[in-house]
């Protein structure tokens, strides 16, 4: 039977073709075997059956039950979402095809897609498995087939779609993307992302959260055609210059559902939401401080990649409110808010001595200030932080004094961030209970700093040193008493002109 078969193969990416010696590159055991797989998967034979289901895993895929008007881009969309395509084997006669993947990994992790979601070809399902075989040795003459394939490399690794292409990314499965953002050192709000990926088409709906430390968001395109484009220009590019790379796969959902129009979630086509309980509405002031930086960015994504977004070269001004008017100075704002940017000058106002201006160095470092600490608590009161309309801090006149409520920290040598590729800009986390110790002299005991942050008014619940001892984890019993250890004792002088380091860890004991 299948020598008949073979007779009659088609082999060509782009139309049938006869047997020829053009399409000879299978060994007669290589025929065999396809033909038995073909045999056994079209014919009801249930040995034949078992062998393919049993098939261990192959970057080669064996596609079944396409529809006849199948094209050969649209098989090759099959495997654009998991990695590179590097080869096809079109059967238009039996209605299947072998996909060739870049690797074992991706045709595994696009089995496992598409054993919980179902594949669909002009919208009729179609089945996916392995192959028994370990490559595809096609005729690699066939000057249509090495164009198609150059094409989808090419956007692949950022270049523009051509039209088979085009074709080929129509048939992508999902509109939703699942994006996660390593090394956030700037916040990355849902205006940002938004305008960055509304280059590739209609947004429809964002929602932001946070997992195991990371930032992350599922973005809804109104077409499952803009979501393969921006998936594949944009994955692993930064959103702004050496930081906030972006990684992007397909999610399993193919609908948000998205219940609050907030700063943690939005639906473009559902203006009436409510901001829901407790959670701020968008603040257009949030979104306007970057709009050049953002700008910036979406520019360069609609060329196929993120460039320097950020550090739009102004400086950021925040408002903080509801501080302990009996307890803040400058010097405390200065500490806290040096977690995440670099604090040029502090004014705690004068006639509403519960508020002050921080002017922070950049409007991405204010925002960064902004999204981690608004709401956490300060001196026993939970204090509120936006951003303010002043563009400066203004120093008082000279010769009035108000008080020493301003103060100017343009040249303070406590500045974490000003040093180019610092590992600071590595390790940057919310405000935690977990502290991390660093410069910590060798004749420093667990007990000597164990005493020092009991000292600074808190509970000490655990502590790690690590392998070097010039470093450590300290745990306190609540988030409020960390800030406050952080506030009294990060530049405490050790002794021998060592001065301890402290910052928020990710890290628990």
């Amino acid at each position: 039977m299948f020598l008949h078969y073979h007779e009659h193969t088609h082999c060509s990416l782009f139309g049938s073709v006869p047997h020829t010696s053009s399409c000879t590159k299978y060994s007669l055991d290589e025929r065999i075997v396809y033909a038995n797989i073909l045999d056994g998967a079209s014919n009801g034979s249930d040995s034949k059956k078992l062998r393919v289901e049993e098939a261990p895993p192959s970057r080669v895929l064996h596609i079944r039950k396409l529809p006849n008007e199948a094209s050969e881009t649209e098989v090759i969309a099959l495997g654009l979402p998991f990695g590179k395509v590097t080869n096809i084997l079109t059967l238009k006669g039996k209605n299947q095809a072998f996909l060739e993947m870049g690797t074992e990994e991706a045709a595994i992790t696009m089995v496992n897609y598409y054993t919980t979601v179902t594949p669909h070809v002009r919208n009729v399902p179609v089945f996916i498995q392995y192959s028994n075989h370990k490559e595809l040795k096609t005729d690699a003459g066939n000057q249509r087939t090495q164009a198609v394939l150059q094409a989808v490399s090419a956007v692949q690794s950022g270049g523009s779609p051509s039209s088979d292409v085009q074709e080929a990314l129509a048939a992508a499965s999902s509109p939703v993307l699942r994006i996660i953002i390593d090394n956030m050192f700037y916040p990355v709000t849902l205006d940002v992302l938004q305008q960055i990926f509304s280059k590739f088409g209609t947004v429809m709906k964002i929602i932001t959260f946070t997992k195991n430390n990371q930032f992350q968001a599922l973005l809804q395109f109104s077409d499952p055609v803009n979501a393969q484009q921006a998936k594949l220009a944009l994955d692993g590019q930064n959103i702004y210059n050496s930081c906030c790379t972006l990684r992007i796969d397909f999610s399993k959902l193919v609908n948000l559902n998205v219940k609050y129009n907030n700063d943690k979630s939005r639906d473009y086509t559902r203006p009436e939401l409510p901001a829901g309980d407790g959670q701020p509405s968008i603040d257009p002031s949030v979104a306007a401080c970057c709009n050049a930086a953002v700008a910036a960015a979406a520019a360069a994504a609609a060329a196929g990649r993120v460039a320097l977004a950020g550090q739009a070269g102004s400086s950021g001004v925040l408002l903080v409110s509801n501080l302990n008017e009996e307890m803040v100075t400058p010097q405390s704002l200065f500490t806290l808010f040096g977690v995440y940017g670099d604090v040029q000058r502090v004014k705690i106002l004068y006639n509403k001595k519960d508020s002050a201006l921080i002017q922070m160095s950049d409007t991405n470092q204010a925002q960064l200030a902004m999204s981690h600490l608004n709401g956490q608590k300060m001196y026993g009161k939970i204090i509120r932080v936006t951003l303010s309309k002043h563009q400066t801090v203004a120093l008082p006149r000279d010769g009035l004094d108000d008080q020493g409520l301003t103060k100017d920290y343009a040249n303070s040598p406590l500045h974490r961030f000003k040093k180019p590729g610092s590992k600071n800009f590595q390790n940057i986390f919310p405000p935690s209970a977990t502290l991390h110790l660093s410069n910590i002299p060798q004749d420093v005991t667990e007990d000597d700093l164990r005493l020092l942050f009991s000292n600074a008014g808190g509970t000490v619940k655990a502590f790690k040193f690590f392998q070097d001892r010039k470093m450590a984890l300290i745990q306190m019993s609540t988030v409020e008493e960390a800030i406050q250890a952080l506030i009294d004792l990060h530049n405490y002088n050790m002794g021998g002109n060592q001065h301890l380091r402290v910052s928020f860890s990710k890290s628990t004991i």
